[in-house]
């Protein structure tokens, strides 16, 4: 049982379109093409968990490196 705290939203509402581009430009990546386009429910955890967390480390790298 789930509820929606809130807890998904994008924080700085200009960043939604530079992480959709990241999220399908990582898809592509992983073998996923039109990601956009696809039905994802009827993927399963590991493939939709492997775009996030790609995602997420690509970020964390990022930041890591801007700590430079």
């Amino acid at each position: 049982m789930s509820s929606n705290n809130g807890s998904n939203r994008t924080l700085v509402p200009g960043a939604k379109q530079g992480l959709n581009r990241l999220k399908y430009e990582v898809a592509s990546e992983v073998g996923m093409q039109d990601y956009e386009h696809i039905d994802k429910g009827n993927l399963s955890s590991r493939q939709n968990g492997s775009v996030g967390g790609e995602m997420v480390r690509r970020m964390v790298e990022s930041y890591e490196q801007n700590l430079k």
